[in-house]
């Protein structure tokens, strides 16, 4: 599995793939659907450089920004839609599920696109990460997959999925769990289109 990203550069956007790692020296890396390319640490290949290594990912640097590549997750971001609204456009991993690079308060964050949540949702450790004072939210009975616990209801300042930032999403605060990914729920997307194509999702913003 590859973690594939689009990058606006002008008006076309290119499509890097991080098809694996060796050690935490280098990674291997493939543009445009090109043949791969080993990088190591701390060298740039066509504008991507490689900042570390780990043993499922890679930091690289693009135009000036960071981003965690994930061996198994795919992403792609979009340029904004005709209409100048944002957008963006996720690939499937091998099982299906859509997942995005995330900013929560201006925080990194893994989410994974859930419809069936009725909004995002947080762990306690993810929600500290992004300076959210949980414990002064509302507290409530949830009903997850794994059964019933227990979370606190919070406004997130602000959440952004690629070109997409949007401002007061209503979210939930688990205690326990989900885990280390948090849920893309229906709070956001109810704000944005979804359209489905085969192994792609592309969110668009409404307003």
């Amino acid at each position: 599995m590859a973690l594939w990203l689009a990058l606006a550069a002008g008006a076309a956007c290119a499509e890097v793939a991080l098809i694996g790692v060796i050690g935490d020296k280098a990674a291997v890396l493939a543009l445009d659907g090109g043949d791969p390319k080993t990088v190591k640490v701390g060298q740039t290949w066509n504008g991507i450089a490689v900042l570390s290594v780990e043993k499922d990912r890679a930091t690289v640097e693009i135009d000036g920004r960071k981003r965690v590549l994930q061996i198994g997750q795919h992403y792609r971001g979009a340029a904004p839609a005709a209409d100048g609204r944002g957008s963006v456009t996720l690939a499937a991993d091998g099982r299906g599920h859509f997942f995005t690079e995330a900013m929560v308060n201006g925080v990194p964050m893994r989410l994974l696109v859930d419809t069936g949540a009725s909004v995002v949702v947080l762990s306690a450790a993810e929600a500290e990460r992004a300076g959210i004072e949980w414990k002064k939210g509302r507290r409530a009975g949830l009903q997850t997959a794994s059964g019933r616990t227990s979370g606190y209801v919070v406004k997130l300042d602000t959440l952004k999925v690629g070109a997409i930032e949007l401002n007061s999403i209503d979210a939930v605060v688990l205690e326990e769990g989900p885990g280390t990914v948090g849920l893309l729920g229906m709070s956001f997307l109810n704000r944005v289109e979804m359209k489905r194509d085969g192994e792609t999702m592309t969110l668009i913003r409404r307003f």
